[in-house]
């Protein structure tokens, strides 16, 4: 992969032990779908790949939408940081 998945964890856990709160799952689903999406300016033909990349997509949605109706404050900071929906 082209990201360092330890440090996006240490980056966006809540406690020492938090390696798959929804908050760290956006985050690694964030830099993967990131990485990909280059992988596909150099790639274009790859569409076994583009499959894969948007069901990232989806599932980050879902997790979204979860964290949203769950903890809004959260939410919010995390796109933020994220640099999601300009």
């Amino acid at each position: 992969m082209g990201f360092d998945k330890q440090a996006v964890v240490q980056k966006h856990r809540r406690h020492e032990t938090d390696t798959g709160s929804s908050r760290v799952q956006v985050a690694l689903l964030t830099e993967r779908i990131n990485s990909l999406t280059e992988h596909f300016r150099l790639h274009p033909s790859d569409h076994h790949g583009r499959r894969g990349l948007l069901k990232m997509v989806g599932n980050r949605r879902r997790l979204l939408n979860y964290l949203r109706q769950s903890d809004l404050p959260t939410y919010r900071a995390l796109i933020d940081e994220l640099g999601l929906r300009h």
